[in-house]
């Protein structure tokens, strides 16, 4: 069960819930811009810290809580897998969460989220779910070449990128007598 503490009111994304009621049926409407506190997601991807997330919800009591229903749209920032480019896309959670009242549902269960003195936060319930939305490996576009395993060109920028074909170690050594004698021959045939 969250302590009192768990929800800081000053927070962006803290709606208090008060107006309600616990009057079943009543419904409030928020439109607000919020900025995370912290990273949501990976090290490749994510919204970064102190980035704006655009809230469109809808508050109603239900009997047993809030249910908040809604969108949270955000920019994410990142690299591709293939090619290591910077990334950006827009990300929109669709959000339906019951925020329980104290004294409903089990008070063991963490999984529930729960009303704090009728206050509700959605921050880290938007953060686990971006980090569930991410791409395992984000690329910037589908058909995204990657990098030469060779020498690490960008084979977007240069899609006839290549190199010659390598030479067996065991014929190396011949390979340079051959480059040796071939000057030699031209000019012995000149004589």
């Amino acid at each position: 069960m969250a302590s009192q503490d768990a929800v800081d009111p000053r927070s962006e994304f803290v709606f208090d819930t008060h107006a309600l009621g616990r009057r079943v049926g009543a419904m409030a409407e928020h439109r607000r811009q919020a900025h995370t506190t912290v990273d949501f997601g990976t090290e490749v991807i994510g919204v970064p810290q102190g980035s704006p997330v655009d809230l469109e919800l809808r508050l109603e009591e239900v009997g047993e809580g809030v249910l908040v229903t809604g969108t949270a749209t955000a920019q994410l920032r990142g690299v591709c897998g293939r090619c290591l480019t910077e990334i950006g896309e827009e990300i929109v959670i669709d959000v339906q969460e019951l925020f329980v009242h104290p004294g409903h549902g089990d008070e063991d269960d963490e999984s529930t989220s729960r009303l704090v003195n009728e206050l509700l936060d959605l921050e880290p319930l938007l953060r686990d779910q971006v980090v569930l939305d991410l791409p395992f490996q984000p690329v910037c576009r589908e058909d995204c070449e990657g990098l030469c395993a060779e020498c690490g060109a960008n084979l977007n920028d240069d899609p006839d990128h290549g190199h010659d074909a390598p030479i067996d170690s065991r014929w190396a050594g011949l390979a340079g007598l051959m480059d040796l004698n071939s000057p030699n021959e031209s000019e012995q045939r000149e004589n």
